[in-house]
């Protein structure tokens, strides 16, 4: 597999720590030229730095910033005159019950989950239709195929991704356009930090390293490889991977 990903370009958003940072050392293990992006630029400059045989230009990057993700794909052009892959992983998890009214954290999970995926494909698009060759990969969540209390925005905002990535498959199958999800089940990431009541969030921290409860962001990392690295003429759709003892 690592002979598919070997020169691919491939930009990663959300690549400063979790998933983002366990891709990046995956695929550039597997010799991928990447192009990292996130908020925290001294993340991304540490994360560069450990990988010094890597091919990696990094920029503070936020998804919900459209000249940001742009900045983004013009590095991949400029330097490598190609976009072969856009890893779109920034995400946002606050909890609550509809009745809490959490009218900011409604606002913000919007911007990020589902504004950030439209700012990252929109910033490629144009290329990838030029080229006729294209993956746009997107982290989702089992939370976009089920629904559970205390969750039910955090899920419309990923029942959201999973169909705007298939109607992006649908539109541009015939530029040979390609769209995934990946949809893990808990992860050990910082993810929890996003998490308003501190009671959650410790839960969700402490339940996510207990091994076939949690995952590592090297689990994920692998399901992103797998995707990254299947041929031009295969469309990997929905990969769900879950914990072991995972229930939902």
């Amino acid at each position: 597999m690592s002979e598919n990903i070997k020169d691919k370009v491939v930009i990663i958003a959300g690549a400063s720590s979790g998933i983002g940072a366990a891709t990046t050392r995956r695929l550039a293990k597997a010799g991928a030229k990447l192009i990292i992006g996130a908020r925290r630029e001294g993340r991304l400059e540490e994360l560069a730095k450990s990988l010094p045989e890597a091919d990696i230009t990094y920029a503070a990057a936020d998804v919900t910033n459209p000249e940001d993700m742009e900045q983004l794909a013009r590095l991949a052009i400029d330097k490598h005159g190609r976009i072969d892959t856009l890893f779109n992983n920034a995400g946002i998890m606050p909890t609550g019950s509809l009745r809490e009214l959490r009218r900011e954290e409604w606002r913000d999970m919007l911007e990020v989950n589902i504004l950030g995926v439209l700012n990252g494909i929109a910033a490629v698009l144009p290329t990838m239709v030029s080229q006729k060759s294209g993956h746009i990969i997107t982290t989702d969540s089992v939370a976009g195929h089920v629904v559970y209390p205390g969750s039910a925005v955090y899920c419309g905002t990923k029942f959201a991704v999973r169909a705007i990535m298939e109607g992006l498959r649908q539109e541009e199958r015939e530029n040979n356009i390609r769209s995934t999800i990946i949809s893990p089940g808990l992860v050990n990431t910082e993810l929890f930090k996003t998490i308003g009541d501190s009671e959650t969030a410790n839960a969700i921290k402490q339940a996510s390293q207990i091994p076939g409860i949690g995952l590592t962001p090297d689990d994920v990392a692998n399901a992103v490889a797998y995707a990254v690295g299947t041929p031009a003429t295969v469309a990997i759709s929905e990969v769900i991977i879950r914990p072991t003892n995972q229930e939902i």
